[in-house]
């Protein structure tokens, strides 16, 4: 079974990508891993603390991911897996594909800013022409209705 790949973050975006590879999956048969990074910045800190903010930061992943899962297991009929790493998110991105062969697609939400796609958009989209899978980015500001339509 092929799967989508897609990035759960704090961004606008994250929705729409989520949704974009949650209809892809239960269309096509496939599955989605949801992949959260957590940057080792956050942790710098006293072992004991750091420690306590990774747990932390574990339960708000978790949580969030819960909400997605049961959306797409409710409404899609796809039970989404959570992987959750740690480091640098290209690096961790990469880090996945290569570890999971099932990957086909890595979904990305496109922010709306004027500053631009966002960061995750801009490094990956630089590679793209030498990265072992291909990207599909979802627009920030495209309606539930237009996702549908297309998926």
């Amino acid at each position: 079974m092929r799967k989508f790949l897609v990035v759960l973050d704090d961004s606008r975006e994250c929705l729409n990508a989520m949704r974009y590879a949650a209809l892809r999956a239960s269309h096509t048969g496939g599955g989605v891993t949801i992949l959260s990074i957590v940057s080792p910045d956050e942790f710098q800190t006293w072992v004991g603390v750091a420690d306590l903010m990774r747990a932390e930061a574990r339960e708000r992943i978790e949580a969030h991911f819960e909400v997605f899962a049961k959306w797409m297991r409710d409404k899609q009929g796809v039970n989404p897996e959570l992987v959750i790493r740690e480091g640098d998110p290209v690096a961790e991105i990469l880090a996945q594909v290569k570890d999971d062969p099932k990957i086909s697609v890595l979904v990305l939400g496109a922010g709306t800013e004027k500053s631009g796609p966002g960061p995750l958009v801009t490094a990956l989209s630089r590679t793209s022409g030498s990265l072992p899978i291909p990207i599909t980015i979802v627009p920030g500001d495209m309606s539930k209705e237009r996702l549908e339509s297309i998926t």
